[in-house]
């Protein structure tokens, strides 16, 4: 893209009669980005991970419900790194008897890591929209019980930031990836079998990204409330969770099928 802005410039100013990549043929190689499901979390080694992080003592306790806004609400980390306080809609502590209630998040920028270098700030983070939404959307995302309590738990010991941020690293900075990516090896090592460790099982934080999504598919939820609450289109749900929802299709032929028996038999 940039060479050919690059030609379109140099026939501007006459120092080219055309552009030659117009000549080229050319067509990117496929990809395949499909996850492999062989080393996705399943819920309990998800918890485990979870254990594993809040056991690393102050250091993981810190971090335990940013890693758990990665796993229960499908955040990716820098949606979690901008999430304000204020966005955190968080129901009270249930009474003796009562049952937990659902909270929910309002989601509204995303701070990706990136190089100091490219940024005007020159902060090694960049501020921007939701990724595939415009630039002042947001995106509701209803948490569970357990996540709502640990995001109390969370602003109740830690307060936030003084913009209003509920996670912040230990100098009030954003949380860098390769703190948390620290915290989570260390994790890996105490929640996974030697022979687990040895694989890509869980291999990386965002490994408890796809662990949520899949867990909301397999659970039930129709794929476009899937792709809503994942920050995802739909195009890109069914092309990286493609085997995952395969797997339910004769789930969707028992229901078609019953659907049609169902109308044979009012027509007869």
């Amino acid at each position: 893209m940039v060479l050919s802005n690059a030609f379109t410039y140099a026939i501007e100013r006459d120092r080219l009669d055309g552009n030659p990549l117009k000549r080229v043929d050319h067509h990117a190689p496929p990809t395949d980005d499909e996850v492999d499901f062989r080393f996705v979390p399943n819920p309990r080694i998800a918890r485990a991970l979870l254990e594993g992080v809040r056991a690393q003592g102050p250091r993981g306790e810190h971090l335990e419900a940013f890693f758990g806004c990665l796993y229960y609400a499908a955040m990716r980390p820098g949606e979690i790194a901008a999430l304000m306080a204020s966005d955190c809609v968080l129901p009270g502590e249930p009474g003796e008897g009562q049952e937990a209630k659902w909270g929910e998040l309002i989601l509204a920028e995303n701070q990706p890591e990136v190089a100091s270098g490219w940024t005007d700030e020159g902060t090694p983070y960049e501020k921007r929209g939701l990724k595939r939404r415009a630039r002042k959307a947001t995106r509701p995302v209803p948490i569970p019980p357990a996540l709502a309590q640990l995001l109390r738990e969370h602003k109740k010991r830690y307060g936030v930031a003084p913009d209003g941020r509920l996670f912040r690293a230990v100098r009030g900075g954003r949380v860098r990836s390769t703190e948390y990516c620290e915290v989570w090896d260390k994790a890996r090592e105490r929640a996974l079998a030697p022979a687990e460790a040895e694989t890509p099982l869980a291999d990386v934080p965002y490994s408890l990204r796809h662990a949520g999504i899949s867990l909301w598919i397999k659970a039930g939820v129709e794929p476009p409330e899937v792709a809503r609450r994942a920050g995802h289109s739909l195009a890109v749900l069914y092309r990286v969770y493609a085997k995952i929802l395969r797997g339910r299709e004769g789930h969707a032929n028992e229901l078609i099928g019953r659907a049609l028996r169902d109308d044979e038999s009012a027509g007869s």
